[in-house]
């Protein structure tokens, strides 16, 4: 089935952190790659990390090209051919967890911000100093390989202004792959500091988006920005925030309490959210929680 038709019937279950999960495992994620790294050095574990989020429970896989991009691997010394490869070895070692499972799981292909290439947090501020055309000849490329693995839905995700995003959406139109947009915010307004009611209306009449909505930031945030995507979009709502620790850039390391609870999911099912799951920090454990609590025919359907 298509996974758009499924959003029409029914809730769909995301992954949760896939840095941490790697990280749990006992893998270094300390450079400036993140875990693209080990799309190069150690394929296997993102499968295995992969395999950790369905056996919980999940029915979405979020590929490791988050950080994977042409310029960010050419610094360390893999050329155009093999980042190709391995952009879309992402979307293959995804859809392999998935297989034997005997249920219908689909893969996203990550593309995260162009912040994200530069590894200094600024994927939590934008404004690059960029402008719309550079940021889309920068994201095209990408979009065009991760496409061309014909993934189930592109993840345009943590997604920072609306300068980045009204790039991502010109370099998703006539890739014959359906997207969700999702941005991180703070409050009512992307990291940037625009209203996010303006930040999901870009995204309302562009038919290859399915969903719209947020990810990588506190719980407290998402309740009002799934009613309000839902409200300014008519979309189905994507949401998947972090444990609520804050990222400490300088320090490459979170801070503070967790916050996440499975016991938000109705409310936000409730409100639209129509893909539910978890970004960093958030577990397998957790992540069961959230499908035991989306699989409730007791909950409202939104």
């Amino acid at each position: 089935m298509r996974f758009a038709d499924v959003l029409s019937r029914r809730p769909v279950v995301l992954d949760g952190g896939l840095s941490n999960q790697l990280e749990a495992a006992g893998h270094d994620l300390g450079d400036a790659l993140w875990s693209a790294r080990l799309l190069a050095d150690e394929p296997g574990a993102i499968e295995a990390a992969h395999r950790a989020y369905y056996r919980a429970g999940a029915e979405v896989a979020i590929t490791a090209s988050y950080q994977a991009t042409y310029e960010g691997f050419a610094r360390h010394g893999i050329d155009a051919r093999r980042t190709t490869e391995l952009l879309r070895l992402s979307v293959e070692l995804a859809r392999a967890a998935g297989s034997g499972l005997g249920r219908e799981v689909w893969v996203a292909a990550s593309v995260g911000p162009y912040g994200a290439m530069l590894a200094d947090g600024s994927e939590y501020r934008g404004r690059y100093g960029l402008t719309v055309d550079e940021l889309e000849r920068f994201h095209r490329p990408r979009l065009e390989t991760l496409a061309a693995a014909e993934p189930d839905v592109l993840a345009l995700e943590t997604v920072p202004d609306t300068d980045e995003a009204r790039a991502l959406l010109r370099a998703v139109r006539g890739l014959g792959v359906p997207a969700w947009l999702s941005y991180s915010v703070a409050g009512a307004r992307t990291r940037a500091g625009q209203p996010l009611d303006e930040a999901f209306a870009l995204a309302a009449d562009v038919d290859e988006v399915i969903a719209v909505g947020v990810n990588c930031c506190d719980p407290r945030d998402v309740d009002a920005a799934v009613a309000l995507s839902a409200r300014v979009t008519g979309k189905p709502v994507v949401v998947y925030p972090n444990s609520g620790e804050t990222w400490d850039a300088g320090a490459r390391s979170w801070r503070g309490p967790a916050r996440f609870a499975a016991g938000q999911v109705a409310g936000w099912r409730a409100a639209g959210a129509r893909l539910v799951g978890g970004c960093c920090r958030v577990g397998p454990a957790v992540i069961a929680q959230v499908a035991a609590e989306l699989a409730s025919p007791g909950r409202p359907t939104g």
